[in-house]
């Protein structure tokens, strides 16, 4: 059950639990993040290995379609709402979390959305002209790892979100052992894995302190924006460090 209330949140698989979750059950979804982040990364990368002898600009566009359309674009609009709120908030806790509930994208949010697409592209781009299948895989798979991360880690603001369920119930212990599980599998990839998850790394920690700085603590929509920036980082440093003959 708890398998599939994470596939059912996390993704747009046509699942249909059996009945309402408990909180409990809930909570333990949370440590089936990293896994669906790993499934949806052997997706991508397994599509741009079927269709290696497609142009890398058109094999690029593909895997990033595929890419927003599983995962229903859910972090990319915590992202749009993140920025939003950032940046209409002027520093002031209230407005930010205000501005943030308010379901229309502005400007910032719009570019902040086209910037992370385009770079995500052109990462892949790059990454695919070498067939570094990896990145495919490391990204969501670090992107989804870092969620239940940031909950164990920073308080959850909104006291009647979902997440503040998933949050108070998140089996902590349990947590820590799969962290160290799926993290000893992703060093086994050796350089390409280790230069990902200290990006990662970096990026989640950079994030959670401006949180907890403006906010206070994480939402559903800043959560999602790690996703994003996490995902991001991944790709592109994995991109330059492959320029630089790093990966």
């Amino acid at each position: 059950m708890p398998l599939l209330i994470a596939l059912q949140f996390l993704t747009r698989l046509p699942i249909r639990l059996p009945r309402a979750p408990s909180p409990a059950e809930q909570g333990r979804s949370l440590l089936y993040y990293p896994l669906v982040g790993l499934l949806l990364g052997g997706v991508l990368a397994s599509l741009a290995w079927l269709l290696s002898s497609v142009s890398p600009p058109l094999l690029a566009v593909l895997v990033l379609a595929l890419w927003v359309v599983a995962s229903g674009a859910l972090h990319l609009d915590g992202l749009a709402d993140t920025v939003d709120a950032w940046v209409g908030g002027y520093g002031d806790r209230e407005r930010t979390l205000a501005i943030m509930k308010d379901p229309a994208c502005g400007p910032m949010g719009v570019t902040a959305l086209v910037l992370v697409l385009l770079l995500k592209w052109a990462a892949l781009y790059s990454l695919l002209q070498y067939e570094l299948y990896w990145a495919l895989l490391l990204a969501p798979w670090l992107g989804r790892s870092c969620l239940p991360i940031l909950l164990l880690w920073l308080p959850y603001v909104r006291a009647n979100g979902l997440g503040a369920t998933m949050a108070a119930n998140l089996p902590r212990k349990s947590l820590l052992g799969i962290l160290l599980v799926h993290g000893l599998l992703m060093l086994a990839l050796g350089w390409t894995g280790l230069l990902a998850m200290a990006m990662a790394a970096v990026t989640c920690s950079w994030a959670g302190w401006r949180f907890l700085q403006r906010l206070g603590g994480t939402t559903g929509d800043t959560a999602g924006a790690t996703v994003e920036l996490v995902e991001c980082t991944v790709m592109v440093g994995l991109a330059l460090f492959l320029t630089f003959g790093v990966a």
